[in-house]
């Protein structure tokens, strides 16, 4: 994907969530209230990957280095932000996921 800057993108991700819901006949101001959550997680998880990228995978402790603790945020984030996608009942459209490879067993030999 071409640089988009932050914004833009947090935009285009919301708006193609309200365009799914949309389309599922999914309606109700919980409901877009959970996509904003969704959006507030998708904030969080940025800056997550933001600080992993500037201090590492390993940071600085009392007793020698120790793993960043936003990697465990990190995992934990998109946890939540999956469930919530499973909550609205959004997911991957089907055109996009993709399809396990079934290898013959000559193919594996």
């Amino acid at each position: 994907m071409a640089n988009i800057n932050r914004a833009t993108l947090r935009k285009r991700i919301e708006k193609d969530l309200m365009k799914q819901m949309k389309d599922n006949g999914i309606k109700g101001n919980y409901l877009t209230d959970l996509v904003q959550d969704y959006l507030a997680l998708w904030d969080l998880k940025t800056d997550l990957i933001e600080d992993i990228k500037e201090n590492g995978i390993q940071i600085p402790g009392m007793h020698g280095p120790k793993s960043n603790p936003s990697i465990n945020d990190l995992h934990k984030t998109n946890d939540r932000m999956i469930k919530i996608l499973d909550a609205l009942n959004l997911n991957v459209p089907a055109a996009e996921k993709k399809q396990p490879v079934n290898y013959s067993k000559s193919e594996l030999t």
